[in-house]
């Protein structure tokens, strides 16, 4: 897919659709949308390394003056700012009566508990122990052994990304009540967009999908796509109004067991990501597992005009946040109902 043949960028990413077709007239994708095809996906992603790092937040929802805290597999963790600015952090309860460190305030890059004062300044001190962190600039990460279990790495595993000095940067969270899988097979089934979503997007069409060559481990989103990759590829259409759409190519890939990678390679925004990460929090009242979803957006563009909505950032995030929302909206009560069918011995297949 080249939206302008002749390589060169027309003045408007627009496209106007001449012949939209109604909702029930687009072609059937349930045939091509094989069950296996989707299951094999998401059998090589889970079998790639993580290094048992989990996403917690988003960088930009950090204070100066308190902890963001998250509960990992039943496990309470906070990160926060230390005396030197650097990211740290470890367990979320407090070594001395287990007060919640999350709810305690940062007093110069220490975390003060509020029950009798233990003041931590992510150094080992009085029974607590920090974890190792990371913050890539857009998100924030945890590295967990005992809940992971798998040969850690020094950092977590990254998708290539533009620069963020360049980009346009969101982050979306929500919860589910499913599994991890349950969104990571929901990434992995492109071919639902239109028929679920048809107020984002049209004329959705899978072009390439994981062929017999595609292998455990490595990360495909690093190099060209091609018939042997792991990928999904997909040109789609964006909705913006009436008949008026942005058509892009978009591959899919998952670069370890939690995360899904939407990148545009043609078309306007080329180089653009979308990334999906899934972090297990534990069982609800019930006893029902829930799921984060956290959906970072890096949005770029070659156009003059980009770098104005760049410095419109804190007007543009919260719509990019409420899109994504409606999105997920969706794809979320589809996971909830693949975990409720899995979990009852209903599900297909």
């Amino acid at each position: 897919m080249n939206p302008d043949p002749s390589g060169r960028r027309g003045r408007l990413p627009l496209s106007l659709r001449r012949r939209p077709v109604p909702w029930e007239g687009q072609r059937p994708t349930w045939r091509e949308a094989g069950p296996a095809v989707i299951a094999e996906a998401l059998k090589r992603a889970q079998a790639r390394p993580s290094g048992n790092w989990y996403v917690v937040g988003a960088s930009r929802d950090l204070r100066e003056d308190r902890p963001l805290g998250r509960t990992v597999a039943g496990r309470e963790v906070v990160v926060w700012r230390g005396p030197d600015g650097r990211l740290t952090g470890g367990p979320g309860v407090c070594p001395h009566l287990g007060a919640p460190l999350r709810d305690s305030p940062v007093r110069c890059g220490t975390l003060v508990c509020r029950w009798h004062g233990l003041a931590l300044d992510g150094t080992p001190y009085a029974g607590w122990a920090p974890l190792p962190v990371h913050d890539d600039g857009v998100l924030l990460w945890v590295r967990l052994d005992e809940v992971g279990g798998e040969a850690p790495l020094d950092g977590p595993v990254l998708a290539r990304r533009p620069e963020r000095a360049g980009a346009l940067t969101a982050v979306y969270a929500g919860t589910g009540v499913c599994e991890v899988e349950d969104v990571v097979a929901n990434r992995l089934d492109p071919w639902h967009g239109a028929w679920l979503h048809p107020y984002a997007f049209a004329d959705l069409t899978v072009v390439g999908s994981p062929g017999a060559g595609a292998a455990a481990g490595g990360d495909p989103s690093q190099g060209p796509v091609g018939c042997t990759d792991d990928a999904f590829t997909v040109d789609v259409s964006f909705k913006l109004a009436g008949r008026l759409v942005v058509p892009v190519r978009a591959v899919f890939t998952a670069p370890e067991p939690r995360t899904v990678v939407m990148r545009i390679t043609e078309g306007e925004g080329a180089g653009s990501v979308v990334e999906t990460h899934a972090t297990p929090l534990g069982p609800d009242a019930l006893g029902r597992p829930r799921t984060a979803v956290t959906e970072a957006v890096l949005a770029v563009s070659g156009r003059p005009g980009f770098a104005v909505a760049r410095r419109a950032a804190p007007l543009l995030r919260p719509l990019v946040r409420a899109a994504a929302g409606r999105l997920w909206r969706d794809d979320l009560a589809y996971a909830e109902r693949r975990w409720r069918l899995r979990s009852t011995g209903h599900f297909p297949g």
